[in-house]
């Protein structure tokens, strides 16, 4: 009997373990008079009968395992180590036990090694699926077709593309890339590392697609910023006749989300309420997210308050959707009434509360919660939560502080603390701080076109046009450019984006004959233009002119003669909104009996009869 069998497991011939799954008790009484070989292969059969109808205890897997070996089945034989591990997988049992039975069990089948690889890939930690999966080809057991699936899942995890490129190859060497299934994770894989253009490729090459192909490739183009080609692809998937499910609705409310397309998002709403697809976290929490992107943050609500459940996540999604509504206080409130509630804030929650009171310039309240989450709540503070306490700061105006803060974190500031440093310095005009900040942007991302831009914005607010010019010609030389400048608003079904100056719209006459008539009515009202975001060596007069084609002026121009009077307009900038034509809508807004919602890169601003929600604080 091994030494090293726990005592409190210790079970003789004639204990008996319950089997719950079947509510009842298996005694072990091996036939009378057989030999040794006989009564091993008997307690074998029995203990992996066991092990197969006990599915739901953890603690029992030990029991069957102790009997076992107490019963002189070695910790070496391969069926006993097959089921063991499988069960320990299936319950979700810690994958150090699988990893201890896996090492003593001789010569694994393939069966053995799939399952140890599935169980790391569904773990907390999958790269050891991919290190199993190493030694299991140089142990020359020939992968099959379940080994790809759960492996590439790992790799999915882990985000390594170079690892997955060669399984890819590997599974065209070997035959297995035409398998459906292969081909789906193979779609994911790729999604899941940023490589959409990849995915789409690996989905186009398989002929016989499937919902979960559909919905792989779909929730690829989402996840990775491509709205546009997701909505795309749901059409081509409703064409070919096939019918989506509820992880199709989210990821298209994803997708709608991202571009602030609310009509498409609530027919989507709508078609989920109709077919009775049934209510979970994610897909409210995905329609809570939907309407708090498009500015609708009231719709937002509703489904909060309707939400017959709701977890951290749904609470967290609208203290972010709040906060970046510009309804910080509310936000802050409803942080309040989650903590009453017992509900513990996730490291996510309190990026959200940071980022309500960076929005709000609410800095001491910042910090006191900033205090809170460490002292209270035991959360580490990350980069995200150091890089809202410096956006904080920064847009406060208080950016020497910001820089001394920098300077005391105790983790290593990466490029977009600087960058968020680099923004407030433009901002603010504090130039010496701002070149300090770009010198370390040089080390980290040296390439990227933003710093160029807002170093350049900082030295022509300086009037410095000599350095403004060799910033633009440095970028000419190392081949960068500064990706232009869009708004984009829904209409009719369709989303259409604009450029500043844009005239490939077939109603640009039309549009451009409504900016006029917009600047001579706003002049009439008092609005002088501000020229000071025209960052150019030119006359006012110019820069006046040059205020009027920004592209929210633009997509505002066409909504107005596109729509009926009195209908709110919606607009998605990626850029930060300018402060001319943030003054320009606030007069449009009240000029035109309007509700103009603008989301920029950090926020919403809702305009209504000439004023913003922001509260001019952006």
């Amino acid at each position: 009997m091994p030494s090293n069998t726990p005592n409190n497991l210790h079970i003789t011939a004639e204990s008996s373990i319950s089997c719950s799954a079947q509510n009842r008790t298996t005694h072990f009484k091996p036939p009378i008079s057989t030999s040794p070989e006989t009564t091993i292969s008997f307690i074998l059969k029995k203990c992996i009968a066991l092990l197969q109808n006990c599915a739901s205890s953890k603690f029992k897997i030990k029991q069957i395992h102790a009997f076992s070996i107490r019963h002189g089945i070695p910790p070496t034989n391969p069926d006993m180590g097959k089921h063991l591990i499988y069960l320990i997988v299936s319950l979700s049992a810690p994958m150090t036990y699988a990893h201890t039975i896996f090492t003593q069990t001789q010569t694994p089948n393939v069966f053995t090694w799939n399952t140890m690889i599935r169980g790391y890939a569904e773990s907390q930690n999958p790269q050891p699926a991919i290190e199993l999966y190493q030694q299991m080809r140089l142990n020359r057991i020939h992968p099959d077709t379940h080994t790809y699936p759960f492996l590439l899942k790992a790799v999915s995890k882990v985000v390594n593309i170079r690892v997955g490129e060669n399984i890819h190859s590997t599974t065209l060497r070997n035959g297995f890339h035409s398998l459906v299934f292969v081909q789906n994770s193979l779609v994911h894989m790729y999604a899941a590392c940023g490589k959409y253009e990849s995915a789409y490729k690996v989905f186009e090459l398989i002929h016989q697609r499937d919902l979960v192909t559909w919905n792989t490739v779909i929730n690829g183009f989402a996840l990775n910023g491509k709205p546009n080609e997701a909505l795309s692809l749901y059409r081509e998937m409703g064409v070919q006749g096939v019918q989506p499910d509820g992880f199709t609705m989210v990821s298209l409310l994803s997708a709608c989300a991202e571009l602030g397309a609310l009509a498409l998002g609530r027919r989507v709403h709508a078609y989920i309420v109709k077919v009775g697809l049934k209510e979970t976290f994610h897909t409210n929490n995905s329609l809570l997210d939907l309407y708090a992107k498009c500015g609708r943050i009231r719709e937002a609500q509703k489904i909060f308050d309707d939400m017959g459940e709701r977890n951290v996540v749904s609470w967290t999604s609208l203290i972010v959707g709040l906060a970046v509504n510009g309804f910080g206080k509310e936000a802050l409130e409803h942080f309040k009434m989650m903590e009453d509630l017992g509900l513990v804030p996730s490291e996510i929650t309190f990026v959200g509360v940071l980022y309500a009171c960076s929005h709000c310039g609410m800095v001491n309240e910042a910090f006191n919660y900033f205090n809170k989450m460490k002292e209270e709540y035991g959360i580490l503070p990350r980069i995200e939560h150091y890089g809202c306490m410096v956006d904080l700061l920064g847009r406060a105006g208080l950016v020497k502080e910001a820089y001394e803060y920098i300077q005391k974190m105790p983790l290593q500031p990466n490029a977009i603390v600087w960058r968020t440093l680099l923004g407030a310095c433009t901002i603010h005009g504090h130039l010496a701080l701002g070149q300090v900040a770009r010198a370390e942007l040089l080390k980290l991302e040296p390439k990227h076109c933003g710093d160029y831009v807002l170093l350049s914005n900082l030295y022509a607010s300086e009037q410095r046009w000599a350095d403004v010019h060799n910033v633009r010609r440095t970028m000419i030389n190392d081949g960068i450019r500064k990706g232009p400048g869009h708004s984009l608003v829904e209409l009719g079904n369709c989303v259409y984006e604009f450029v500043m100056g844009d005239k490939t719209h077939p109603q640009t006459e039309a549009i451009y004959a409504m900016l006029m008539e917009i600047a001579k009515k706003l002049k009439l009202q008092g609005y002088v233009p501000y020229t000071g975001n025209v960052l150019a060596d030119i006359e006012e007069e110019e820069k006046e002119n040059a205020l009027i084609y920004h592209s929210e002026k633009i997509a505002v121009a066409f909504m107005l003669i596109n729509t009926p009077p009195g209908t709110p307009i919606r607009v998605v900038k990626n850029l930060r909104v300018c402060t001319d034509c943030h003054l320009a809508i606030k007069f449009i807004s009240k000029v035109y009996n309007r509700e103009i919602v603008v989301r920029d890169c950090s926020r919403f601003h809702h305009f209504r009869d000439g004023s913003c929600s922001c509260g001019d604080y952006w």
